[in-house]
């Protein structure tokens, strides 16, 4: 019997989301029935989690349970919850069958967590999902078109890619307004690409931190740019602070694995690729981010993250705009410093 817990981190959000539909898709097919649910570290207790798993449903006979932020369950606690949970469904002498109608699945943007979770978890149900080359975009975004009856020539498909976060997830996403827009057989062109994402992109935390992150740019500037971003992000119909923070903090703590790889003089391109920099457009953006903010001021922007995160749960949404646009400030205009006044 398959251990019933998975792990699956890494940057590559699209194949990553692809790997945790199967094993939905696998559950659904043994029980015709499942309950899904979506959690976040950050914001539900790792007990909840647990007892989720445990309870049973009068009505549906499996659960499946995602958990995002998977690097944060750090406890001791938690994990000796989450060996005791993998243990009573693994099957023993005294146990030889038990019940395998609940899963966990773990969710990490980071390449790896917590050493002594990973341990416990059998190595062929954990699986890094790295960002692809930039060869494979390009097939991908070719044979993506192609699929679907669409022709695409390659400088719209180096302009797609210059647009879109690098990831399967977003590519497939954004791609998809072509279909709406052209009839199948139609050839997209740089000027359909202009027409139809670049004035009418969807923001995000990713994009909204390489407006912060662009060097060339006064930061009086980037703080404008990154304010008219994220009021397009509120204005968005699936607009949350909770993603917007999880987001940037994401961005964040790459940028420090960024700043520890070049101190330890890994900057090779095979260490670059293990760390998750395999796109020649990541390594730009993070040396761009490196340059305006040291690994000091790194953690201490992680650490602003953090505190504006719980400061928008403990104030309510009334609070919420101004947080996030002073933590933008203090970011931008002060490298991370908590300020005491604002210019």
């Amino acid at each position: 019997m398959p251990s019933p817990v998975y792990l699956f981190t890494g940057p590559e959000f699209g194949e990553r989301n692809d790997a945790v539909q199967s094993v939905k898709t696998a559950m659904k097919k043994k029980f015709g029935q499942v309950d899904e649910y979506l959690y976040y570290a950050s914001e539900t207790g790792f007990g909840d989690v647990i007892t989720t798993l445990q309870s049973e449903s009068l009505f549906v006979p499996a659960a499946c349970i995602v958990l995002r932020g998977a690097e944060l369950i750090k406890g001791k606690d938690d994990i000796a919850l989450l060996a005791s949970w993998i243990a009573s469904v693994s099957p023993s002498a005294k146990n030889p069958s038990p019940k395998d109608t609940s899963v966990l699945i773990l969710v990490s943007d980071e390449i790896s967590i917590d050493q002594k979770i990973e341990k416990i978890i059998p190595k062929e149900n954990r699986r890094i999902f790295w960002e692809m080359f930039e060869n494979r975009k390009s097939e991908w975004l070719q044979g993506f078109f192609r699929k679907n009856g669409y022709r695409i020539s390659p400088d719209a498909v180096s302009s797609i890619l210059d647009l879109v976060e690098n990831n399967t997830e977003a590519l497939r996403s954004e791609c998809s307004r072509f279909f709406l827009c052209f009839s199948a057989e139609h050839e997209i062109t740089e000027k359909d690409v202009d027409n139809v994402l670049a004035h009418n992109r969807e923001e995000s935390a990713f994009s909204l931190f390489d407006a912060m992150a662009r060097m060339n740019e006064k930061p009086e500037k980037r703080l404008e740019n990154a304010l008219d971003i994220l009021q397009k992000i509120s204005l968005s119909k699936n607009s949350s602070s909770v993603m917007i923070l999880a987001g940037l903090t994401s961005c964040f703590r790459r940028l420090a694995v960024w700043h520890a790889v070049h101190a330890e003089g890994g900057c090779d391109d095979f260490t670059l690729k293990t760390k998750g920099f395999a796109s020649q457009k990541a390594r730009n953006q993070y040396a761009a981010a490196a340059r305006i903010w040291s690994s000091g001021q790194t953690a201490a922007i992680t650490a602003l993250l953090s505190s504006t995160d719980m400061a928008i749960r403990s104030g309510g949404a009334s609070s919420e705009d101004t947080l996030l646009q002073m933590m933008l400030y203090a970011i931008i205009i002060k490298n991370g410093s908590f300020c005491a006044v604002y210019e």
